[in-house]
């Protein structure tokens, strides 16, 4: 039993599985920011553009206590597909600014203009 706990305590405190966490909790956090992004922001005005439609009530009745309800899926898909373009257009936005920064000139160390000054004056020798 105590190899089994110094195992898993070994195991508990590595890297990954830190690493695992944090990401876990950062992921749930950011899921939070994409729904309300979706609900708040994004639906609002899409749902004026195409007047509300919406699938969910779709259904054929099978019998008297069933039923296929196919627009659910139909409604699922059409939020998945809102909410995964709007996803890529974020991502694609943050992607071009994350571009732009790394493409500015960055100034160079204190190291390297003193390096290049005395390589310069070495030159005129």
């Amino acid at each position: 039993m105590k190899k089994f706990l110094e195992e898993f305590k070994s195991f508990a405190v590595k890297g990954n599985v830190i690493d695992l966490a944090v990401g876990v909790v950062i992921g749930a956090a950011f899921g939070k920011i994409v729904t309300s992004f979706v609900n708040d922001i994004l639906m609002p005005p899409l749902g004026a553009v195409i007047g509300g439609i919406n699938f969910s009530s779709l259904a054929i009745q099978l019998g008297e206590n069933s039923s296929f309800r196919y627009g659910n899926f139909i409604q699922t898909v059409v939020d998945f597909v809102i909410i995964a373009t709007a996803i890529f257009i974020l991502v694609k936005a943050m992607n071009k600014m994350k571009k732009k920064e790394e493409e500015k000139p960055k100034e160079p160390s204190a190291e390297v203009v003193l390096l290049t000054e005395i390589r310069d004056l070495l030159k005129k020798d």
